[in-house]
C-alpha cells in the first residue's frame, strides 16, 4: 500500500503511466483477482453512484427525518427556469448532483463510501457532471475512480477518513482530495497535476467541523457535499492551469490530521458543537431526540 501521494505520482511517472493504474495493478497483487473482474466491481460501484446521483433530480426525496425534502429535485427544476443564477454550467450539474446522492443516503438509499457515506456525494457529482459537459466516455470515469481510490487510500493510512476522528475535513475534504484528483486524470491531466488538485482541495477545507444536528447525517453534511464539489471543481481547473501548490499533498494531508488531533470534542461528529449546538439546531434535535443530552447540551 502506499503510504504518500508522491510515491504514487513518482511510481506513475517511474512507469509512464497514470495513478489508476499503478491503483489497480496494487488491487491485482492485493487481491489476486483478475484485471477484468477487479474492473468489473469499479464498474458497478459507478453505476450505483449514477443511480443515485439521478434519483432526487427525477422526483423530491425524503430524508428519514423530514429535514431534507427533495432539495436536490427542486435545485435541479429551478436550472430549467431561464432566471439569474450565480452558478453554471458544470458547477450547477455538480450542486445538484452532490444534493440527490446525500438524499438517497438519507433516506436509507444504495450509495457508494466515497470515502464515507456521509461524504458520498462529492465525487459522483464531479466526475460525472463532467462527464456531461466534456464528453468523458465510462472507461474514462472508471479509470478516475481508482485514481480517486489511491487518493483516499493514502489518506486513510497516513490520517484519517473519521468525522469522529477528525471533523468534517476528513470527510468532504477527502472527498474533495478523491475528487479532484480523478478529475484531473479523467480530462487528461499528469499524475503530478493530479496531486497538486488534491492539494488544493484538502486544503481549501483544513478545520471543517462535523456537527450534524440531532446526529444525522444530514444537515449540514448534504450540503457541505455540494461545497465540497465546487472546491474539487475549482482544484482540478487550477491543477491543468499548471499552477502548482506550494505546500505538498502529503504535509496537507498531516495538517489535516494534527488539525484534527486537537480538534474540540465538540466538533467531531458528536452533535454538541457547532450548528448542532445552536438554538435551532438544539431545537430541531429536540424534536426528533427529545431528552438526549445533545440535544440539552449549550456546546459552542
Amino acid at each position: 500500500m502506499y503510504q504518500s501521494i508522491s510515491e504514487l505520482v513518482q511510481a506513475a511517472v517511474d512507469l509512464e503511466t497514470s495513478i489508476s493504474e499503478i491503483i489497480l495493478q496494487q488491487e491485482i497483487q492485493n487481491t489476486a483477482r483478475t484485471r477484468e473482474e477487479i474492473w468489473a466491481g469499479m464498474a458497478k460501484r459507478l453505476e450505483v453512484m449514477k443511480t443515485s446521483a439521478e434519483e432526487g433530480l427525477r422526483k423530491p426525496v425524503r430524508s428519514l427525518s423530514g429535514m431534507l425534502r427533495g432539495n436536490a429535485h427542486q435545485f435541479n427544476s429551478w436550472l430549467s427556469e431561464n432566471k439569474p443564477r450565480a452558478t453554471n454550467g458544470i458547477l450547477s450539474r455538480a450542486v445538484a448532483r452532490a444534493l440527490s446522492v446525500g438524499e438517497v443516503n438519507a433516506s436509507m438509499g444504495c450509495i457508494v463510501a466515497t470515502p464515507t457515506a456521509g461524504a458520498a456525494g462529492t465525487l459522483p457529482a464531479v466526475l460525472l457532471s463532467l462527464q456531461e459537459s466534456c464528453g468523458l466516455s465510462d472507461t474514462a470515469l472508471i479509470q478516475s475512480l481508482f485514481t480517486a481510490a489511491g487518493v483516499g487510500s493514502v489518506i486513510m493510512l497516513r490520517a484519517t477518513i473519521s468525522g469522529a476522528a477528525a471533523g468534517c475535513q476528513a470527510e468532504t475534504g477527502s472527498a474533495a482530495a478523491m475528487a479532484a484528483a480523478a478529475g484531473v486524470e479523467a480530462l487528461g491531466g499528469s499524475p503530478d497535476q493530479a496531486a497538486h488538485a488534491a492539494a488544493f482541495a484538502l486544503q481549501n477545507m483544513l478545520g471543517l467541523v462535523c456537527d450534524p444536528i440531532g446526529g444525522l447525517v444530514e444537515v449540514p453534511c448534504v450540503f457541505r457535499n455540494a461545497g465540497s464539489a465546487a472546491q474539487s471543481l475549482v482544484a482540478i481547473d487550477l491543477a491543468l492551469a499548471g499552477i502548482k501548490n506550494p505546500v505538498p499533498a502529503d504535509e496537507i494531508i498531516d495538517a489535516m490530521e494534527r488539525i484534527g488531533r486537537r480538534m474540540d470534542e465538540r466538533f467531531k461528529e458528536t452533535a454538541q458543537g457547532g450548528i448542532a449546538a445552536t438554538p435551532t439546531g438544539r431545537q430541531l434535535t429536540k424534536y426528533f431526540f427529545p431528552g438526549t443530552a445533545s440535544a440539552d447540551s449549550e456546546g459552542l
